[in-house]
């Protein structure tokens, strides 16, 4: 069991954020970077930047001094991506260049670290994280602690209300309106009242349900129960493979 997971180490990693005057150094864990040339790490170490990770591998902690370190003791621990890239482990992207969220030198810091008794290969690593969160020693989104001992930090954004998803409710979008494709075969009209109402090749009613519009980015929730969206560039409606102006 690893105790380096302290309140005071947490404390002392917060209030290092604002000028990072010590980069974080993850040190000793097993490392599953979901790379599509290298795969794992033993006793490996991870070095972060303000928001990348500079470099990843054995023998980084010898020079923890030269770079005034903030040294995060990983010793019996796993660390794996919180994006995970399954393409990348199976040898699937074309080229590395199309790998994300892997823990390679130059991407995002974004992983978790897991105790090993918990998890004794990547994907148990994987699972676990998703799983029981609260069981996991840390969490870090985009080289900031997030998680630390399954408790949410202060850079843990607000949880989404997921009660409210499908309600509907009323648009002051300027989006409101009538839209009709380039060829007439599609109608839609978004009311005020947060409801869409599609004609298509002259039935009425075709399609039906509610919307939401966030910025340039329209999201409908059919009546049938799926799910579609569409974005406004240039004050057209790009919906599908159909081209939308307002009339």
């Amino acid at each position: 069991m690893n105790n380096a997971f302290t309140p005071e180490l947490l404390e002392r990693i917060i209030d290092n954020q604002a000028e990072y005057a010590q980069p974080l150094l993850f040190v000793g864990a097993r490392v599953h970077l979901f790379d599509s040339l290298v795969d794992e790490m033993k006793d490996a170490d991870i070095l972060l930047g303000e928001e990348f990770i500079v470099g990843t591998g054995p023998g980084i902690v010898t020079a923890a001094g030269d770079d005034n370190a903030l040294v995060i003791d990983c010793t019996g621990m796993v660390i794996v991506p919180m994006v995970v890239d399954a393409r990348a482990a199976l040898g699937l992207n074309p080229d590395r260049s199309s790998d994300v969220g892997t823990l390679w030198p130059g991407n995002t810091g974004t992983f978790a670290v897991v105790d090993a008794e918990l998890a004794e290969d990547a994907a148990s690593a994987v699972a676990r994280v998703l799983a029981h969160p609260e069981s996991i020693a840390a969490i870090i989104i985009d080289g900031k602690v997030a998680l630390w001992n399954g408790e949410r930090t202060v850079n843990a954004p607000a949880r989404l209300d997921r009660s409210h998803v499908s309600e509907v409710s009323p648009s002051t979008s300027r989006y409101v309106g009538m839209w009709i494709d380039q060829t007439d075969f599609l109608y839609q009209e978004l009311t005020a009242d947060g409801r869409y109402d599609e004609t298509r090749g002259g039935r009425p009613h075709a399609f039906q349900g509610s919307f939401w519009i966030d910025g340039d980015r329209i999201d409908y929730l059919d009546d049938l129960g799926f799910w579609a969206f569409g974005e406004f560039i240039g004050g057209v409606l790009h919906h599908g493979p159909y081209i939308l102006n307002r009339r």
